[in-house]
């Protein structure tokens, strides 16, 4: 099993719900769940006091999303736990 698909299930699973997710570059990506595919999941931005969204801005159903890799993943937050995998 890949990382990848560690991170679709993970990104299922909290779907909806704020994150943030640190790729294996460093960049830090802040924003609510709001699909996931098995190559990126789609975020919303959220106001955050550090890191940036990176590239790749887009429309998704409800308005400005942006993807990230799900390969790209290092490490995944949800509330004021962090987890590296």
């Amino acid at each position: 099993m890949g990382n990848g698909h560690h991170y679709y299930d993970l990104c299922c699973k909290h779907k909806g719900k704020v994150v943030t997710i640190h790729d294996r570059s460093g960049k830090v990506y802040t924003g609510r769940i709001m699909h996931v595919d098995h190559q990126n999941v789609w975020l919303e931005p959220v106001r955050s006091g550090a890191g940036g969204f990176g590239f790749g801005w887009g429309w998704g159903w409800g308005g400005l999303w942006f993807p990230v890799a799900l390969a790209a993943i290092g490490g995944f937050a949800l509330g004021a736990a962090f987890f590296w995998w």
